[in-house]
């Protein structure tokens, strides 16, 4: 029986002889399905318009909306699901004892993880408008998925770590920027393209990985060590090869490790095991050792952090990216289900509450896709002073954003009321995915501890914030005001640490405003710099002046199917 009978049954009224109806499915809103996740919406698709250049806009455009008719189709929806309800498996040995040390995935996270890269979200190095198209392609394909996400982000996060070694960036970044996926466990050599991860967290340091422990022990081959030791959080232990620092004999050192060696034997890898975490159920985490393993340095010794931290940066953007695609998602199926669902003698969207609290959470997403997405950009400007920008952007960015996931998810699954708190809605799935992106690469204090380093040391960097910032100057005296307590604020060194926290929040609203302000329709932006930064805003979505044009910012972040 196809889907399509079995659900018009379903809908006919259930008799049992002549007694009456009893179950008529009426008043449930349809699936959010079949439908182009990039071009419905609008902040995006207008974002990636604004970031690449004319001659180029066709030619992405086309390659997202293709992208993102498949992340709408029910086949992605479905690969997203299976990825989930059947997590991976390790096994560490073979039937005969031997140690293999491999993790078994269903298909569907296969098929997600192929299409990632066959997308091309492993590859924005070289093209043209490459950080543009592949953020919003990564914003777009995620939101069928999320976990997949990690070796994706990483895989493209590597190749500026590489770089610093230009014999192993012209022999591996081939590989990581390939549009080809090949699972299994190969020489790298002979694949048609590779992923990698990252291994940095140890027991006993967390985010001080100048506590690791690991150690590396030179060879006589020139860069070649041998490690000894472990790694707490070992992400997406599947992958070919991996980044890793460990305490080389002039300090803290970056190494590749690859899992298979150039003549086909195996790396020692030992997976000890996988962690059971909250969400984040189809990506593998893991515990593993290191007990003679044969790795390449990259990058000089005593120096691994500054050779690593190009990486961390990247993935840290990935944060903001992934964390306004769960926000998106939550925001269109929020909306999706009150623009058919009816209560009180009307469609809840019509509902003056409801609708407030709607176009509280679709401005929280709209602010966070257009600050991911200039950032994107600055990367493919690669100006001097779009990197200094983006040296206290992607902190602050990656703290305010990633913090702001989880109450949008939370919210938004209210908005389905108990249907939302069932899994087959989708919605506890994002919730348990939601707090990941503020813990991963550096928590929240991590982020704020950055930023104020970059304040105390890199003057450029402020410069090049408040330049942004000040582009809007003056076309909303909200904003002004905002930019004048941020500005006193930091002349203000005393107890800064212990207020860092609000400090990098003024600064992330402030950028985001700043970027509305410019960019956004007139409701969007009036709506974030009455509440963000007039101080208009109760402690919960769905508290916005209601003198403002709500219904045009619901409207606005409606998913057409």
């Amino acid at each position: 029986m196809s889907a399509r009978v079995f659900h018009l049954l379903a809908a006919r009224p259930y008799r049992i002889g002549m007694a009456a109806t009893t179950h008529t499915v009426t008043n449930q809103a349809p699936p959010l399905v079949g439908y182009d996740v990039f071009t419905a919406d609008r902040a995006l698709s207008e974002a990636v318009e604004r970031h690449t250049a004319p001659e180029l806009v066709d030619e992405v455009r086309e390659e997202l909306a293709g992208l993102g008719r498949t992340a709408g189709s029910a086949q992605a929806q479905e690969w997203g699901v299976l990825a989930n309800e059947n997590p991976p498996k390790l096994r560490t040995h073979d039937r005969y004892g031997n140690r293999i040390d491999e993790v078994e995935f269903h298909p569907s996270w296969h098929r997600l993880l192929g299409k990632a890269v066959s997308a091309g979200l492993t590859d924005a190095w070289g093209r043209p408008a490459g950080h543009v198209r592949r953020a919003a392609g990564f914003l777009v394909w995620t939101q069928a998925e999320g976990g997949h996400g990690c070796p994706v982000s990483m895989t493209h996060a590597a190749v500026p770590a590489l770089r610093t070694d230009p014999a192993l960036a012209a022999e591996w970044e081939p590989r990581l920027t390939s549009h080809v996926y090949e699972e299994g466990l190969r020489p790298a050599a002979e694949k048609g393209g590779v992923l990698f991860g990252m291994g940095m967290t140890e027991k006993q340091g967390g985010s001080d990985v100048r506590a690791n422990t690991t150690s590396a022990v030179p060879l006589s081959a020139d860069g070649e060590y041998v490690l000894t030791g472990h790694k707490w959080f070992c992400s997406a232990p599947m992958s070919d090869g991996f980044l890793v620092l460990a305490q080389a004999p002039g300090g803290l050192t970056c190494f590749l490790v690859p899992r298979v060696l150039a003549d086909g034997t195996r790396n020692a890898f030992a997976i000890q095991r996988l962690k059971d975490k909250l969400g984040n159920k189809s990506n593998a985490s893991s515990e593993v050792e290191f007990d003679g393993t044969w790795a390449r340095r990259v990058g000089e010794e005593g120096r691994g952090v500054r050779t690593i931290i190009e990486m961390v940066a990247a993935t840290r953007l990935d944060c903001v990216i992934g964390s306004a695609a769960i926000m998106r998602q939550a925001v269109a199926q929020a909306v999706h289900h009150a623009s058919y669902r009816s209560a009180f003698g009307g469609l809840l969207v019509e509902k003056p509450l409801m609708r407030n609290v709607l176009a509280d959470l679709a401005l929280e997403s709209e602010a966070a896709t257009t600050l991911a997405l200039r950032l994107a950009a600055a990367y493919d400007a690669d100006t001097e002073e779009e990197r200094a920008f983006l040296r206290l952007a992607v902190p602050a960015a990656k703290y305010w954003v990633t913090k702001r996931c989880t109450p949008v998810a939370g919210e938004a699954l209210e908005c389905l009321g108990g249907n939302g708190y069932v899994e087959e809605s989708g919605m506890p799935r994002l919730l348990r995915e939601a707090p990941l992106n503020s813990i991963w690469e550096g928590s929240g204090n991590v982020q704020a501890l950055d930023v104020l380093r970059a304040l105390q040391r890199e003057p450029q960097a402020i410069n090049a914030f408040l330049q942004e910032v000040g582009k809007a100057r003056g076309a909303d005296h909200r904003l002004d005001a905002a930019i004048k307590d941020l500005l006193t604020e930091l002349s203000d060194l005393d107890g800064i640490e212990a207020r860092a926290r609000r400090l990098v929040e003024r600064m992330a609203l402030v950028l985001q405003g700043s970027l509305l302000v410019r960019w956004a329709p007139s409701q969007v932006a009036d709506a974030f710099c009455a509440s963000r930064l007039g101080g208009d805003w109760g402690a919960a979505f769905g508290t916005l002046p209601h003198s403002l044009d709500l219904a045009s910012v619901v409207e606005r972040a409606r998913a057409e199917v």
